[in-house]
């Protein structure tokens, strides 16, 4: 949905059509990008449009960056010992 909305802003319906999901758990979902702060959602009638908030996204990348030096490292460590037992076989 985030990927979506990148391109702009989105009914609710529109933003459920790719996806095998009911209207409701669509409606669910962006409740909980609303609550955290990922999607902004404004009402024209009985319409409900989505669009992305990217101040919000912005921080996250930087909680992810930051933190991603230390995951990269462990992932090579983690890489190298399943490339040695493949070749122990």
């Amino acid at each position: 949905m985030l990927h979506r909305l990148a391109g702009g802003e989105h009914s609710v319906s529109q933003l459920a059509k790719p996806f095998d999901m009911s209207l409701a758990g669509v409606s669910k979902h962006v409740k909980v990008l609303e609550t955290a702060g990922l999607v902004r959602r404004r009402v024209a009638g009985r319409v409900h449009y989505c669009r992305l908030e990217t101040e919000h996204l912005a921080e996250a990348q930087a909680w992810l960056r930051h933190y991603e030096r230390f995951w990269t490292g462990r992932l090579d460590v983690l890489e190298a010992l399943l490339v040695a037992e493949d070749d122990e076989e």
